[in-house]
This record gives C-alpha cells, sequence and structure tokens, in this order.
C-alpha cells in the first residue's frame, strides 16, 4: 500500500492546501466543477473542501453513471423483468435507484421480477450458458469506463452464438455532457473542470482539448486521492490567474494524450452513436449515448423485446437533477438527510457513492464546513 499511501499523506495534503491559498488573487472566486462522481466521493471522504478558501468553490457534475439514468431507463428495466419474464442481471447500485410508483428494481423482485446483481457483464454471460432455457439481460449502464467490457462480452456472445443473452443498452458518453453544461443557458457559472480519472483512461486526454479552445475553461484531468485532487486544482488555479486555458494531465501515471486505443477500437466495433438519449438533469442531448451496432442487433434487449423508452419526471421534491447540473448543492434539497438517506433514497443521487447526495452524507459533509487556509 506504500504506493497509494503516498498520495495520501496529510501533510503534504496540508502544504498544497495552503500554497493554493498563497496562490488566490484577493477578492476573486474560483469556481471548479469536478466532473466524476468518484472525485466527488474523495473530496467528501477526505475533506478537501474543508482544507481550501471560502473563495475556491467545487461544484459537482453528473458523472455518476446511476445518477445520470433518468426514471424511464429503470421503468424499461422492470417492465422487461416483470412482463417479460427475463432474467435481468445489473450492477448492484442501480437495483436500489427509484423509479416510478415507488418502485425500484429490488422492489420489483418481491413482485416476482428475477434478478441477479452481477460485478461484469461477463458474469451474466456466464449465467445465460448455465441457463440455456431462459433469457438473461444484462443492464448496461455507465460512461466510457464500463463500456469496453460491456462490447468484451457482446463479441463473446456472439462467437459462442449463446442466442438467449441480451444487453439493454444505457452507456453515456463524457465530453457531450461537458458540453451540455457549458452551453445550457444561464447554467451555473464554471472556471474549469477537474477531468475524470477512469474515463480519461480510456479517451485520453485529447477530447477536452475543445473545452478549453472553444469555451475557454482549463481542464485538468486528476487522479482519485486527495493528493491528486488537491494539486489538479493548484494545476487549475495556476491557468485561470494566468489567463490560460489548456488541456493539462495530472494523473500521467495512468492517462495519456491518445487513450487506450486497443479498447476504443472494441468499443467502435459494437457500438454507435445514438441519436439521442435523454439525460438526467441534463435533457435529451444529441450523439451522448451508444446504441448496439446492426451487425450486434440480435442481441439489443431493447429491439428483441419492443421495450420503448418512456420519459417520467424526478420525484417532485428531489433536487437530483439540479445537483447534476451543479446548480444545487445536495444539502440544497429540503429532504436531504430528512425523507431522502441512503437507506431510505427519494432520488438516485443518494443512491450511489459515486452520487453527490450519497458522499455527502456518508461523510457528514452537509456540516457547515471548518475551512482552513493553512
Amino acid at each position: 500500500m506504500k504506493y497509494v499511501d503516498e498520495f495520501r499523506d496529510g501533510a503534504l495534503a496540508r502544504g498544497i492546501a495552503a500554497s493554493i491559498a498563497r496562490q488566490l488573487r484577493p477578492g476573486r472566486e474560483y469556481r471548479l466543477m469536478e466532473f466524476c462522481g468518484g472525485h466527488t466521493h474523495a473530496i467528501s471522504r477526505y475533506g478537501i473542501a474543508d482544507l481550501l478558501p471560502p473563495q475556491l468553490h467545487l461544484i459537482h457534475g453528473p458523472g455518476c453513471p446511476v445518477c445520470v439514468l433518468p426514471v424511464g431507463r429503470i421503468d424499461q428495466a422492470i417492465r422487461l423483468a416483470l412482463e417479460h419474464e427475463v432474467i435481468l442481471c445489473s450492477y448492484g447500485d442501480a437495483l436500489r435507484v427509484p423509479a416510478s410508483d415507488g418502485m425500484s428494481l429490488l422492489r420489483a423482485r418481491g413482485r416476482g421480477a428475477e434478478l441477479r446483481m452481477v460485478y461484469s457483464p461477463l458474469d451474466a454471460l456466464q449465467l445465460a450458458r448455465a441457463r440455456p432455457g431462459r433469457e438473461v439481460v444484462f443492464l448496461a449502464l455507465g460512461f466510457e469506463t464500463t463500456t469496453p467490457p460491456t462490447a468484451v462480452a457482446l463479441r463473446q456472445a456472439r462467437a459462442e452464438g449463446i442466442a438467449n443473452f441480451s444487453v439493454l443498452c444505457n452507456h453515456v458518453l463524457t465530453p457531450p455532457a461537458m458540453r451540455a453544461i457549458l452551453e445550457a443557458p444561464g447554467g451555473v457559472a464554471l472556471d474549469g473542470f477537474i477531468g475524470p480519472a477512469h474515463v480519461s483512461t480510456v479517451i485520453g486526454s485529447a477530447p477536452y482539448v475543445p473545452f478549453a479552445r472553444e469555451f475557454g475553461k482549463p481542464v485538468v484531468i486528476a487522479g482519485f486521492e486527495p493528493l491528486d485532487v488537491l494539486r489538479a486544482i493548484q494545476m487549475l488555479v495556476a491557468q485561470i490567474d494566468a489567463g490560460r486555458a489548456e488541456v493539462e494531465n495530472e494523473f500521467t501515471r495512468a492517462v495519456g494524450l491518445e487513450g487506450n486505443r486497443k479498447a476504443q477500437a472494441l468499443v467502435a466495433e459494437v457500438f454507435a452513436l445514438r441519436e439521442a438519449f435523454e439525460w438526467r438533469g441534463l435533457g435529451t442531448l444529441l450523439h451522448s449515448a451508444l446504441r448496439l451496432r446492426p451487425e450486434f442487433a440480435a442481441f439489443d434487449a431493447e429491439r428483441r423485446f419492443a421495450v420503448p423508452y418512456r420519459g417520467v419526471p424526478d420525484h417532485k421534491a428531489c433536487e437530483c437533477a439540479a445537483v447534476l447540473r451543479g446548480d444545487r448543492r445536495p444539502q440544497d434539497c429540503r429532504i436531504f438527510g430528512t425523507a431522502c438517506t441512503p437507506d431510505h433514497p427519494v432520488g438516485a443521487c443518494m443512491v450511489s457513492s459515486e452520487g453527490a447526495c450519497a458522499a455527502h452524507y456518508s461523510y457528514g459533509r452537509f456540516r457547515a464546513p471548518s475551512r482552513s487556509s493553512a
């Protein structure tokens, strides 16, 4: 653990925070969005915001893969499980996301749905091999990080001729979401982005260049450890104060300019861009998600079972959509920590550890921070 521990050194963290405080221009406010839910979790877990001066604001973005799925997509999966009697396989967090009429996938199990929590789409494929008499559907979701494993499973299913396996595809893309935030009329004011870590290992740093060139917003890709995040903040502040807008890479030990070309080629072989896809909080975005290519149409659960998507509004009291846009903080929601908790979530942001509400609640960040500039 020594290598990881070096990135969690408290004395070094306080030293970087003090250096950041000295960098900041008096009277200027700095507003930085961490796009990735993993960064939101790290910021809450390690109390990073508490170390920083109050003029530096960390704003949560839409980087939680479970959170950005609208209610209608969970409803769609529930209909598959109940009406078509498939064995539905999913990552654990998605099972608890609230859907319409007080339902969730877990509650659907109480009505007879057969569900399996899996750690990989290959687990779902193995189940299809073991249960050839049943239809097995994998609820595929996530950003660019989780898309290659789904592609591997689909290619393997086609190679083996496994006819009872299919995928309900909800894979989404990071750059279109970042662009939507910047282009939103009256949207949140930002000075720069803490760029995602795992996503960037796949797509590289090049896709963020338009945000620097077109919008004048610097992007610094950061790892998940506290020193990674603090160093990325320091690099962003330096760019902002110098009037620069560039893409920089703090996470050089894992991220390169071009990313993982093999993974990109695999994804391109199996998936194509959807014309449009609805996101929670961001609305319907063009070319922001993936669908299966025609060559893999036999494994497309939406086509196989004819379960069209139907848009459904969020719970009226839930502010998850505004939190994902950066318009609100979790603690600004009137049901945060009262009617809505991780044990009894009303919105998706309270379900996943990558959700801003769950991260704030779990680490007590909804209380007034004791900030320090030293």
